[in-house]
């Protein structure tokens, strides 16, 4: 994408964050119009604030160009100036509060429901999509990118809208007063105009790129904070930190030649402004010795007139803030108008209750396009009830074979069916309720082991629902040995339990949504073999009646299950009750007897090595 090359070409990314806004600004129409005529108030109150001045310099003090004499007495027009002027300092103070107070409850309504949809809306995005992004920058944009956004909205946009106002009103004063001094007045104006434009278009740019470095930044830090362990046990500190050093020290760079050219458009500014005035002084003080205007007149020119510079002055001193709020907003949208590649098709229904009969005909899958397929022509049909076992070389379609059952993904070609039903045609939420999953790197949220036992039940669940869960998972013993119980809090992604104790809660978790489907995605893995027995014996437990599908390279685990099927090359090369493929001595028998020769007597269980099916 290239750099606009000027203002005008830079605003339809402002546009477009506007109009994708704009539906979240409809139901607070009320409080906006209230707020916008608060502000048109606050303007007038501005536009009136010199003029008692005047009157008081034309009426009051000698003055060579009074043209006429005043009717009332001049200490009576005194007090009334003084008092005239306090109450329009008065209101337009109580104007400007009530005007900023509802653009700023607008704003903060507005965008804390554009963070909720956000942050739902990223939860709806296809996995492809999450494999592709940096969870850092995505939360760079859901946090950061937003919070800018609401902060500038009151900062830094309502000021500079209200100095647009009173510029449009004060020039309108101005040219109704004497036209010709107007237009001398306003003549630098043009040429701010240029100034400003040059330079906005070099801070954009900036602010552009240093806001995706910072979200480059934030996905780093994530990813090493995420990873704490192995980067200390690999000493990794030092060689991390000088790459996070070198794009902050890049990101610092930036924000000072941002801060540069907005410092120097600030001054232009004010150069600008003293010429203008210097004209207004010149040939106004000419004016009043010609008689055309009062002094009280002049006044008004160069009160108005330092106002009048001021939107410009606001706009330099504001561009950096605005050009980074508007760089934050494109990233927002951009976001919202992410489309999901997997999204229910329209007219797709609610799933019926679902029995668990699954069938999958002539499915092909692969990642990308050019990506070689990772499953090519598979047909396979499972009765419900029953127990499957995935197994086969690493990389070669196992759990892409469970995450199309889930429709984390669609198949490119081909159907998938459960009770007949075409996953297509099932809406995502009534598809997804029905199916268990247990993963190899379980879901733990901060919070009590009871709060994370209830996360997936999708209904209210009460504290013996709970307890027994964690019974049948073979969890309740070890969490009252915890130091508060089921309130024992855990920390962030489970940190404080071990990797056997945090699947157990997957467990139990997964007994509590009681779903006719259940999906096992390598749950022994990393297990010793004590905590590997506790949980196998748990998922065992947990399968009973239910159609399950268990993806392990755990060969002694799969010949637990009724049927097994092994994958290789993007088809099913065997497929039987796992007895019946020992026996015939084929690719699952031979690496079955190896993992049972490596295991021995205090072996590990049966967990994998290095070994090709």
């Amino acid at each position: 994408m290239s750099r606009p090359d000027n203002l005008s070409d830079s605003l339809p990314g402002l546009r477009r964050v506007m109009a994708r806004l704009t539906p979240y600004m409809r139901p607070h129409r009320v409080m906006l119009a209230g707020s916008m005529a608060g502000l048109i108030a606050a303007t007038l109150m501005k536009l009136l604030e010199p003029w008692p001045l005047k009157f008081v310099i034309d009426a009051v003090v000698p003055s060579a160009s009074t043209t006429a004499a005043s009717t009332l007495d001049p200490m009576t027009l005194l007090a009334l100036c003084a008092v005239g002027l306090l109450a329009i300092v008065a209101l337009k103070a109580l104007f400007q509060y009530l005007a900023t107070i509802g653009f700023a409850l607008v704003g903060n309504r507005v965008l804390t429901a554009v963070r909720a949809d956000l942050f739902r809306h990223l939860q709806a995005l296809s996995l492809g999509f999450h494999t592709r992004a940096r969870g850092g920058d995505l939360t760079m944009r859901l946090i950061g990118d937003v919070g800018m956004l609401k902060e500038t909205a009151v900062t830094a946009a309502l000021p500079l809208l209200a100095s647009v106002l009173v510029l449009v009103g004060m020039v309108g004063v101005m040219l109704w007063l004497d036209w010709q001094l107007a237009l001398l007045a306003l003549s630098p104006l043009p040429i701010l105009w240029l100034i400003s434009q040059r330079a906005t278009v070099k801070i954009r740019d900036i602010s552009r790129k240093q806001r995706k470095r910072q979200g480059e930044l934030a996905a780093t830090s994530t990813e090493t904070m995420a990873g704490i362990r192995s980067v200390q046990a690999l000493g990794l500190e030092e060689s991390l930190s000088t790459t996070f050093s070198g794009a902050n020290d890049s990101d610092m760079k930036a924000g000072v030649k941002g801060k540069k050219l907005s410092a120097g458009l600030e001054r232009s500014v004010d150069v600008l402004t003293g010429i203008g005035l210097a004209i207004v002084l010149w040939f106004g003080t000419l004016q009043v010795l010609n008689g055309r205007i009062t002094p009280g007149d002049l006044l008004i020119f160069v009160s108005y007139l330092k106002q009048t510079f001021r939107p410009v002055r606001e706009y330099a001193k504001y561009t950096a803030r605005l050009a980074k709020a508007a760089a934050a907003g494109e990233r927002v949208v951009l976001l919202l108008d992410e489309v999901a590649e997997v999204r229910d098709a329209p007219g797709a229904i609610a799933a019926p209750a679902l029995r668990g009969a699954i069938a999958f005909q002539d499915v092909r899958f692969r990642y990308a396009a050019d990506a070689p397929a990772t499953l090519d022509g598979v047909s396979v049909a499972l009765e419900e009830g029953t127990s499957v076992a995935i197994t086969g070389p690493s990389g070669v379609g196992k759990s892409t074979f469970a995450s199309l059952i889930l429709r984390l993904y669609d198949p490119e070609n081909g159907l998938i069916r459960i009770d007949g039903h075409d996953l297509r045609a099932l809406t995502i939420r009534s598809l997804r309720s029905q199916i268990g999953f247990v993963a190899q790197d379980p879901l733990i949220l901060r919070g009590t082991i009871a709060e994370n036992i209830a996360l997936g039940a999708g209904r209210t669940v009460t504290p013996k629902e709970i307890a027994a869960a964690a019974r049948l998972a073979d969890a309740h013993d070890f969490i009252m040995a915890q130091s508060q119980g089921y309130d024992t809090l855990v920390a962030e992604r489970g940190a404080t339990l071990s990797a056997g104790q945090r699947q157990r809660i997957a467990i139990a978790r997964t007994a509590l949504r009681n779903a006719p489907i259940l999906i096992l995605d390598e749950p022994t893995v990393g297990l010793d073999r004590k905590s590997e027995e506790a949980v196998g014996t748990a998922l065992w437990r947990l399968a009973r009646g239910r159609t399950t599908l268990l993806v392990t390279h755990d060969l002694a685990l799969a010949a637990r299950a009724d049927r097994v099927l092994v994958l290789d090359g993007g088809a099913i090369v065997e497929d039987g009750a796992p007895q019946t493929l020992i026996r015939a001595g084929g690719r699952f028998a031979a690496l079955h007897a190896r993992q049972q020769g490596d295991a021995g007597p205090e072996g590990s269980g049966g967990q994998v090595r290095a070994v090709a099916v």
